[in-house]
């Protein structure tokens, strides 16, 4: 399988090391500084790729994946921050007869975290003196705030948590709503990323925890789930690759 890299920041370079110690093959490299609104994203230049694997930038990754389906090619998407054009990208998709994968996050931990987070919440649906919230600390290089990963966490707690029906992922300057949820952000220094789910009682507190150690994971779920997507039409999720 040949594989197109669009972005080759810290993730983009951990995912060309991931991809070549799988014996997959990256065909091209698409550095953000050289493809301007998505502009050398041809079908000249992605001819021969199977999949493109897009970790850009929020400002760039919708130009992006409207050059790639315009090529025909199917694209994984881990960059975040864009979901607010996820209708337009479903049309486009369907449209261009494409495939298209996102997440908020690809490491098979974290996806396996979100669904505990989500048993745990449909448990404390029960008991409505435990108050909900998500916090996420991030290296200082990271572009979004709070992380795709947080706001994710957040969505799955509303889903399952129904006392909760808002997040709120800015400074809180006022006392909150007993339906708010409040989802915090920290930037500092090196960190992979750290992500706490908090159920708070009077009594006690109880918290989930997922701290990655490095990239590799996050990676290696890119490109498992660039495999899985050649050749398929439509807009998936992990959930899609990771069901049994």
């Amino acid at each position: 399988m040949n594989l197109a890299l669009i972005g080759y920041g810290r993730m983009g370079r951990e995912v060309e090391r991931v991809a070549k110690d799988q014996g997959i093959t990256i065909a091209k490299i698409f550095d953000i500084d050289v493809n301007a609104e998505g502009a050398a994203l041809t079908r000249e230049s992605l001819k021969g790729v199977d999949v493109c694997i897009d970790f850009s930038s929020p400002e760039g990754v919708l130009d992006n994946i409207r050059a790639v389906a315009a090529c025909g090619k199917n694209i994984v998407v881990g960059t975040t921050g864009w979901y607010d054009g996820l209708e337009e990208v479903r049309k486009l998709v369907k449209k261009k007869n494409t495939g298209l994968l996102y997440a908020s996050n690809f490491s098979l931990g974290v996806n396996l975290f979100m669904q505990l987070v989500m048993d745990a919440s449909r448990l404390m649906e029960r008991y409505p003196q435990y108050d909900a919230a998500v916090t996420e600390i991030h290296h200082n290089g990271k572009a979004d705030s709070p992380s795709g990963t947080a706001l994710s966490l957040g969505a799955a707690i509303l889903q399952s948590l129904h006392r909760k029906s808002e997040m709120v992922s800015e400074t809180a300057h006022g006392r909150l709503k007993e339906h708010q949820l409040h989802v915090t952000s920290t930037r500092v220094g090196h960190v992979a990323g750290k992500h706490t789910v908090m159920f708070d009682s009077e009594a006690d507190t109880i918290e989930l925890v997922h701290s990655a150690k490095n990239r590799t994971g996050f990676a290696l779920g890119a490109v498992v789930a660039a495999e899985w997507l050649k050749g398929k039409k439509g807009v998936y999720t992990m959930r899609d690759v990771l069901k049994p």
